[in-house]
C-alpha cells in the first residue's frame, strides 16, 4: 500500500499539469490524511476558525480522483440521518391515494451520505463536517458504522428483496473499498473517549508567513499579485493576531479576502508599511466578523503601536 498517495498539492495524482484545487496541506498534515488511510481510519480535523478543515475533505477527493459525500451536521442531525430514512408520512399519503408502491417500503427509503458511501462500494471520501455540532450521543452512534464499514436496514423485510420491485436493493450492504473519511470539529464540545479511540487525530495550526502567501497565491488564480504587497499584508495580519481576546481571529480565509481588496483597490505596498497603525491599513475592517473584534483591534492597537 503506498503511505503518499495525497500529497497535499491540489494537483491530480499523476498529472502535475492538471487542474489544481486551492488548497495546500503541509507536509504534516498530508502525513496524518496518508496514515487514516493506510489504517482505514477516520480522520478529525481540528483547528481554529477558517483554517481549511472541512476544504481538506474537498482536496483529497480532487486529488485523488474520488467521488466526495458531504454530510453537514445540525443540532438537529441524528446518527441515522446520515446512514438512511424512511419517509413513512410519504408512504401514509400515498396508502391514502391507494397508490400501489404503498405497499412496500423500499420506495420510501432514502440513503444518508454515510449510506451512499457504503452502499457506493468504491474508494471515495466523505466528509462529516462540524461533529460537535450535534448531540453528545451522536459520535456514539456511528461506532458500528465506522468500525465495520457497513449498514443494516432495520426494517426491511427479507420478503420484499424477493420481490421484482427490490431489484439491487439488500438488507445490509458492506464496503470492499472503505471511504476515506474526514470529520471536522470546532471544539464546541467534548467528544466521548469511545469516539477518540477510533479517530487519527490532526490540529491544524496557523500557517507560517511562507505558507500563507502560497495559500493566497493558489487561491488567487486569476490575478497578478504583487509579491512584496501580499508579503506585508501576511505581515501585518501576524501583528493583528497577536493581539488577544479577539472571538475570532483573522484567519486564512480573511487574509485571502483582504489580499483580493487591496489588489482591486490598487493599494500601494506603502500604505501597509511597518509605520501605519494597525488601525491605519487599509479596509483593514474586512477581517473581522463581527463588531466586538473590530472594537477589541480599535482598543488594543494604539497602545501596541506606541510601543
Amino acid at each position: 500500500m503506498k503511505l503518499d498517495r495525497y500529497r497535499g498539492q491540489g494537483l491530480p495524482a499523476g498529472n502535475n499539469k492538471g487542474k489544481q484545487f486551492p488548497y495546500l496541506a503541509d507536509e504534516k498534515l498530508a502525513q496524518a490524511v496518508n496514515m487514516a488511510i493506510a489504517l482505514e481510519r477516520p480522520l478529525l480535523v481540528k483547528g481554529p476558525p477558517g483554517c481549511g478543515k472541512t476544504r481538506l475533505a474537498r482536496a483529497v477527493a480532487h486529488e485523488l480522483g474520488l467521488k466526495l459525500y458531504e454530510w453537514y451536521i445540525k443540532s438537529t442531525s441524528r446518527a441515522r440521518d446520515g446512514l438512511y430514512t424512511i419517509d413513512m408520512v410519504r408512504r401514509l399519503q400515498d396508502a391514502q391515494m391507494r397508490k400501489t408502491k404503498a405497499q412496500y417500503l423500499i420506495p420510501y427509503i432514502h440513503f444518508g451520505q454515510l449510506g451512499e458511501a457504503i452502499r457506493n462500494n468504491k474508494e471515495c471520501v466523505l466528509l462529516i463536517d462540524e461533529i460537535d455540532k450535534a448531540d453528545i450521543d451522536f459520535p456514539n452512534d456511528l461506532l458500528r458504522e465506522l468500525d465495520e464499514k457497513k449498514i443494516t436496514i432495520e426494517e426491511l423485510d427479507e420478503s420484499e428483496l424477493k420481490k421484482p420491485h427490490a431489484k439491487g436493493y439488500k438488507k445490509t450492504y458492506a464496503t470492499k473499498h472503505p471511504p476515506i473519511i474526514i470529520i471536522t470539529s470546532n471544539d464546541e464540545k467534548e467528544l466521548p473517549d469511545a469516539f477518540l479511540r477510533r479517530c487519527l487525530f490532526y490540529y491544524i495550526e496557523f500557517p507560517e508567513k511562507e505558507m500563507l502567501m502560497e495559500i493566497v497565491r493558489v487561491n488567487t488564480p486569476e490575478i497578478d499579485l504583487n509579491e512584496p504587497l501580499v508579503s506585508m499584508a501576511v505581515e501585518r495580519l501576524n501583528e493583528i493576531r497577536k493581539i488577544e481576546d479577539f472571538r475570532k481571529s483573522p484567519a486564512t480565509s480573511e487574509l485571502i479576502d483582504w489580499v483580493r481588496i487591496l489588489h482591486y483597490w490598487k493599494v500601494d505596498v506603502a500604505a501597509l508599511g511597518p509605520k501605519k497603525g494597525l488601525t491605519e491599513l487599509p479596509y483593514w475592517e474586512v477581517l473581522f466578523k463581527n463588531q466586538q473584534d473590530l472594537q477589541q483591534l480599535s482598543r488594543q492597537a494604539p497602545a501596541q503601536d506606541a510601543v
